[in-house]
């Protein structure tokens, strides 16, 4: 795939990917074998008819092709961008078998970003249902929801606690990897559908489920995401410099902190620059440092290389922008000045032992392998939890030990009237897992409350 020059990705944050033209994107559809069954949609978590929407690029029926998607897909243009369909549907494509699948992802996002597509599909559905519902969090498990609901004739207001729609698509990747614009054009369609979106609004604390209810609403879906960040726990960690990577990519993502003082919202770096993790928000905070003028940007791993859960397609891009690694690296001290200025960090060395239960082998540190890393700023982005700001306000919610909603078959919490989706369910899900689970939800809200 085409990319911006490498001496352009360092200057900017445009976007890396210049993905598919027309004739490509024709030449890419045509090596497509049209399976029956087909394999890829099989392995698709929304279940999209891949075979069918690559046969209308094939004959150049664009329009086609994105409708076809878009039954199965509220956002086709971000999901053709971060969705891993390396390990999904292209991995299962007949053709990966000789190392070359169709290229599904870029042909997704080539017929999603054709605005002359876009501004012909079809909008506003009539109200025909008497409950209303509030969606909470406008991220993908949010806005999907949303949108299945609308087309289903509902009432549908989404409560977003941030000053700008999009959730974790918007304050946690960068615009290098999903332009901005891209998820103002897929929130402008779901406006178009005739959702209302409210900003600036924190349910449990502008207002709880009680003071809503009290207003008209008479079904929730709870897509407000997971948040709090992680941290270590090591002796250090409150060190100047020291950023959870929800922080660092916020301040980049929604509050242009790099551009301080035009926006009032400073991030300071320093000149070498650790960032503990080894998934995608991990490569994120390293390829902004890069951005940002960071002169040395290290990954520290605890695991292998290989055993890394980022794309690899990330992976090979901050391969070539400069991010240096240091694998099977366990974190033991953060190292400050008298003024609690970061200069590095210990870690132990590590040797790989038995497989665990993802299948992965288990880091075991080695005794008194102890090294420094000389640092300015470190990055922990080794995961999130939930945020119980929302959570609290709710006694009879149920949880589970790790804080997250329980949920039933159908999105359903312990509170009939209320579903939730996404990763205050499960944690960690992807985008695609997200935007699967509020499509569920919807359905479930159809059935029960239609």
């Amino acid at each position: 795939m085409r990319k911006i020059p490498l001496f352009q990705r360092k200057e900017t944050f445009k976007e890396v990917s210049e993905g598919f033209n027309e004739e490509e994107a024709v030449k890419e559809a045509q090596r497509c074998l049209q399976c029956s069954p087909p394999p890829c949609q099989e392995a698709c978590p929304l279940k999209i008819d891949i075979k069918e929407f690559i046969k209308f690029i094939a004959a150049r029926e664009f329009k086609k092709a994105e409708e076809k998607i878009r039954e199965q897909n509220t956002l086709p243009s971000i999901c053709g961008r971060v969705c891993p369909q390396e390990n999904l549907c292209q991995k299962k494509c007949t053709l990966a078998k000789k190392g070359k699948p169709i290229s599904i992802g870029y042909l997704e996002r080539f017929v999603s970003d054709r605005e002359e597509n876009s501004k012909s599909l079809k909008t506003i559905s009539p109200r025909k249902r008497k409950n209303k519902v509030a969606v909470v969090g406008s991220g993908p498990a949010g806005l999907t929801c949303a949108s299945e609901l609308l087309k289903k004739g509902f009432r549908v207001v989404i409560l977003e606690a941030l000053q700008k729609e999009g959730g974790v698509l918007r304050y946690g990747i960068p615009e290098f990897r999903l332009p901005k614009k891209v998820l103002d054009k897929e929130v402008e369609y779901i406006k178009r559908l005739g959702g209302e979106i409210v900003t600036n609004f924190v349910v449990g604390k502008t207002k709880s489920i009680e003071d809503l209810k009290k207003e008209g609403f008479n079904v929730f879906f709870l897509g407000i995401g997971a948040g709090f960040p992680k941290f270590l726990g090591i002796k250090g960690e409150n060190a100047k410099d020291v950023y959870s990577a929800n922080e660092f990519l916020t301040r980049i993502n929604l509050m242009k902190g790099y551009l301080f003082p035009k926006y009032h919202t400073p991030l300071r770096i320093g000149k070498r620059i650790g960032i503990i993790g080894g998934g995608n928000v991990a490569f994120d905070c390293a390829r902004c440092a890069i951005r940002l003028k960071a002169e040395e940007v290290f990954i520290i791993y605890r695991r292998e290389k290989e055993e890394m859960p980022a794309r690899k397609e990330e992976i090979k891009n901050a391969c070539e922008e400069g991010v240096k690694f240091y694998f099977l690296s366990t974190p033991k001290e953060i190292i400050s000045d008298e003024e609690g200025n970061v200069k590095g960090i210990i870690c132990l060395k590590n040797q790989p032992g038995e497989r665990d239960s993802s299948g992965r082998r288990k880091p075991i540190p080695i005794k008194n392998s102890e090294f420094l890393i000389p640092l300015e700023t470190v990055i922990v982005a080794i995961g999130t939890e939930a945020n119980p700001l929302l959570l609290n306000t709710m006694p009879d919610l149920k949880l589970n030990e790790k804080g997250y909603i329980v949920v039933n078959k159908d999105f359903q919490t312990s509170i009939p009237y209320i579903f939730a989706g996404g990763d205050i369910v499960s944690g960690t899900a992807t985008v695609v897992e997200a935007i699967k689970q509020g499509k569920a939800a919807a359905k479930s809200i159809e059935r029960l409350y239609g």
